[in-house]
């Protein structure tokens, strides 16, 4: 797949991010033509630093809300392919910041697919959202693309928001100018280099450095956890099959199989053990509730649609993604560079 990137101008937003500089490493393995737009990287230390990618590509550093910023850099980077991944990307955060939440998540949007309006070298584009778009009805099953969009909170409503912002500018503009439009709803991404607050594996990982207990808040929730390489390759494999054949455009999600969607404790679980295995260091996990927002019981995906319509299927279960984390981290902890341990394991992932 990543022959067809060789060359190709892809613009992409929130490049600093977790997801951001996984995302930056797969496209400078492929041989793009990469330019990235966003503001500086969100946690220190940041992936996108550690892994000298600002180096290796045209990083713009820019707020998503200035408009004219932003249509100067697609004026001149001239993109083929747009994948757009700036966010404010924390729940907890848009309870205490929801003005900023929906002003960088739903006028961002605005912002991005005005910018692709205006640019006539655009064919592909991908809007990143999230796996909570859905009016979650506490249901064992998993959510399918067709269903009623209507996040509970702040960021899930927030990107419920940019989905219709999407559809809009596609049905208004886009594809007058047979622009193919994708929206993707990715579940819980988990991998190396994530330090963000308020994300488990981040925080297990905190306190195993600092040898404590780890605390987990709603230890029976059900969340569809995948390695931050499946929606990576995922985007990227939407951009391919719409660039080629617009037909392809719509929106997927992108999630692991049902048997991978485990409660929050079993993944701690599963973490704790892996850690042990590899560093010979005991942890454990407490329950600790801290009275925190409204968080959804169970979330599901359903992904028959992206299995059937582009042919993508999840590469590594869960073990094998806790084994990746933990991996990377006992490899940074131990002085190997973090661009290195990204491109092994991205190698490792298309070989398997």
């Amino acid at each position: 797949m990543l022959d067809f990137y060789k060359g190709k101008k892809v613009l992409v937003t929130g490049h600093t991010g977790f997801k951001g500089s996984w995302m930056c490493q797969v496209l400078l393995e492929a041989g793009a033509c990469i330019t990235g737009y966003a503001l500086e990287p969100p946690t220190q230390p940041g992936l996108f630093d550690l892994a000298g990618l600002g180096e290796q590509m045209n990083s713009v550093t820019g707020d998503i809300r200035d408009l004219d910023k932003l249509a100067k850099v697609f004026a001149e980077a001239k993109p083929e392919i747009v994948v757009h991944m700036a966010a404010q990307p924390i729940v907890r955060e848009s309870y205490k910041n929801p003005v900023y939440t929906y002003d960088v998540n739903v006028m961002g949007t605005v912002n991005v697919m005005e910018c692709i309006r205006q640019t006539e070298s655009v064919r592909s584009v991908v809007n990143v959202t999230t796996d909570k778009v859905y009016l979650n009805k506490e249901w064992p099953w998993g959510y399918r693309e067709n269903e009623e969009l209507n996040g509970f909170d702040p960021y899930s409503n927030s990107k419920s928001c940019s989905e219709l912002v999407t559809a809009s500018y596609k049905n208004s503009f886009l594809n007058e100018k047979n622009i193919a439009v994708t929206t993707a709803r990715a579940g819980n991404v988990i991998g190396g280099g994530d330090f963000a607050p308020d994300r488990i594996i981040p925080d297990c990982i905190r306190a195993a450095e600092e040898n404590r207990d780890i605390i987990v808040r709603n230890p029976h929730s059900i969340r569809p956890y995948q390695h931050v390489l499946e929606p990576v390759m995922a985007y990227l494999l939407m951009a391919e099959k719409q660039y080629l054949d617009i037909q392809c455009a719509g929106s997927y999600n992108i999630g692991p199989e049902d048997t991978d969607c485990l409660t929050t404790g079993e993944l701690a679980d599963t973490f704790c053990n892996t850690w042990k295995k590899v560093t010979g260091q005991e942890i454990k996990w407490i329950n600790q509730y801290d009275g925190g927002p409204h968080e959804a019981g169970i979330l599901r995906l359903d992904c028959s649609k992206i299995k059937r319509t582009l042919g993508w299927k999840p590469v590594w279960n869960v073990q094998q993604a806790i084994e990746k984390i933990v991996e990377w981290q006992y490899a940074y902890r131990n002085g190997e560079n973090a661009g290195d341990c990204m491109v092994r394991q991205i190698k490792e992932y298309q070989e398997f």
